[in-house]
């Protein structure tokens, strides 16, 4: 389905991206996006934006199952359903002209033009989910956030400063979370 997206980085005044055309909804986008972070990119948001950013000549037209290399195979069987698909660019554009398309960047000023639908800007803390339709800025789903958990397509639940619209897991689907360090007494104790 060609719900239309970007994937950005915050700038000073916003964000600035590139454009995304197939399966832009939160319901399909995030999923991928935290596993992708918590395991192929190892936690590293400098090195998720830098590929799916700066290593794209033009645009996506599909964000693949390769971005969830390493991912559990219980955690990809339920994202995937076991289906695998690769990341495609968009490489088959001209220009009316016939001339070769040129790479556009997408920013918050353009990314409201009514074209774009949702953005999800990459920050150091999160994913700025925004509904493009509804409001210039999103709630922010941490990194942290299970990639099982179900979130809303409703383009009105994205608004800043309400909570990230999404179904709680069940206990028994919840995945752990790590472990806090021990205070320091604890520490000490332990030492002994």
């Amino acid at each position: 389905m060609s719900t239309r997206s970007c994937i950005a980085r915050p700038t000073k005044s916003g964000y600035t991206g590139i454009y995304v055309h197939l399966d832009g909804y939160p319901s399909s986008r995030l999923p991928l996006l935290l596993a992708a972070y918590q395991h192929r990119f190892a936690r590293d948001v400098d090195a998720m934006s830098a590929h799916l950013i700066d290593q794209v000549a033009i645009a996506w037209a599909e964000l693949g199952t390769d971005l969830l290399d390493g991912v559990p195979k219980p955690l990809l069987r339920k994202l995937t359903g076991g289906d695998v698909w690769p990341s495609r660019e968009m490489d088959d554009l001209e220009n009316l002209d016939g001339s070769p398309p040129e790479r556009e960047v997408i920013t918050e000023a353009t990314a409201n033009s009514g074209a774009i639908e949702w953005a999800y800007v990459l920050h150091s803390e999160g994913i700025e989910v925004i509904s493009l339709e509804a409001a210039d800025r999103g709630p922010l789903v941490a990194w942290n956030t299970n990639p099982h958990t179900l979130f809303s397509n409703s383009r009105h639940l994205w608004l800043p400063g309400h909570p990230v619209p999404a179904t709680r897991l069940s206990r028994s689907a919840r995945v752990p979370a790590a472990a806090k360090p021990a205070s320091p007494a604890a520490q000490r104790a332990a030492r002994r």
